[in-house]
Parts: structure tokens; sequence; C-alpha cells
């Protein structure tokens, strides 16, 4: 194969992902059917959205029948801070061709936080090591979504508190970020905007806001954040 090293590193690099994607998509796929939704929804949902947190608000959206316009704005302030990640990789995605919107796709908050924390091999083909990478997460995020929803559809499952499984796989990428980077900085940053912006400012506006206080805060500390 061609590219078979670029493909084995990506795979490498992205078992953190597979054990989380599996176990979270396998709780995303029994949440929707535990709403009667059919199971063949999750696959379709795992492709054309990709979109972790996205896709398990989805479900209270169709749910409680919102409307188009509700779920358009709703959506974008949970996924504005997919822009900010592009913003980041700019130079990275910048000779991907052809490549590129899938990449730009699949950047998901765990696939950001490995292209952040993993430090590239130089002998790589850089555009078809990004693109394994995206490839596999988003493989395994189907394959936990489609097999949860499967068995979902014939046996019964208490879900109550399977939305919190999202927030456990986002603490251990900070951790692992936090053991790469030695740098407290940017994790006080990132705690003291977040709890700013969940006491002071409306739940649904919370997340643009933190992350806007975080950038500001970033700008001004730069020099420590770079150290």
């Amino acid at each position: 194969m061609k590219y078979e090293k670029e493909l084995k590193k990506a795979f490498s690099i992205s078992i953190p992902v597979l054990m989380g994607y599996i176990v979270l998509g396998f709780a995303f796929g029994l949440l929707l059917t535990s709403f009667d939704y059919p199971w063949y929804l999750a696959p379709i949902m795992s492709i054309f959205i990709y979109a972790g947190a996205l896709q398990f608000v989805a479900i209270n959206f169709f749910n409680a029948k919102a409307g188009l316009i509700d779920i358009a704005i709703a959506s974008w302030f949970i996924n504005i801070r997919q822009s900010f990640y592009g913003l980041s990789l700019l130079k990275r995605f910048k000779n991907s061709g052809k490549l590129k919107p899938f990449l730009i796709f699949g950047l998901t908050d765990e696939t950001y936080a490995l292209l952040t924390t993993i430090k590239d091999d130089e002998s790589l083909n850089k555009k078809y090591y990004y693109l394994f990478l995206g490839l596999l997460n988003q493989f395994y995020w189907i394959i936990g979504c489609t097999s949860g929803a499967v068995i979902g559809s014939y046996i019964n499952f208490n879900t109550a508190g399977l939305e919190f499984s999202l927030t456990a796989l986002f603490v251990v990428l900070c951790i692992e970020q936090y053991k790469s980077l030695k740098n407290i900085y940017p994790f006080l940053i990132g705690a003291i905007s977040s709890i700013f912006a969940l006491i002071f400012i409306p739940s649904d506006k919370m997340l643009i806001v933190s992350i806007i206080i975080a950038l500001i805060m970033m700008f001004f500390f730069r020099k420590r954040i770079e150290k």
C-alpha cells in the first residue's frame, strides 16, 4: 500500500479515540433508539452530521419537534468552536488540495486534540496522514453509533446519564493535552472563562461567550502560554 506508513501512524495515535468513540457512539445509538427512532438513523447522522455533542442534542430537537430555524441557530452555537479549530490549523492544511474539504469536515474535538498534541513525523506525507486520522476517527464513530442503535432496537436499556459520556471523553483528552504541554495557564484560562460564563451568561450562549473570553485572556497572557 502506497501510504501504509501514514495509515499505521494514524491508527496508532487514534487508539484513545477508538476507545472513546466506540463507547460514546454506542451510548448515542442506545439513546436514539430509546426515543423510538429507527436504528439506521444512527449511521446516517454519523456520516453526514458527525458531531458528537450536536447529535446528542439533535435527538432532543427531533423529540420536541423543534423548527428548522431553532435547530440551525442552536447548531451554530454548539459548533461555533470548530471555526477556531480551523483557524489554528490553516498552515497545516494549506497544501492539502482536494483533501481539504474532508479534513475540515472531520475536524472534531478529539481529532483536533490529537493534531495539536502529537508532534508530526517529518517522514510522513502529511496530508494523507491527516486524511487517515480523520477517516479512522469517523469510522470508529460510525461503528459505535450503529452498533448501539442496532442492539438498542432489540434490547431495552436504562439510558439515564448516557449524555455524560461525552463530557468524560473531553476530560480524558484534556488530561492528555496537559501531560503533553506541561503548561497550566491554558487550562486555568479555560476554567476561569467557563466558570464566569456559567455564572453570568444564559446557558444557550455560554459556550460562545466562554470561548471569546478565553481568546481575549490568551491574547493578554500569550507570553506565559508560549513558555
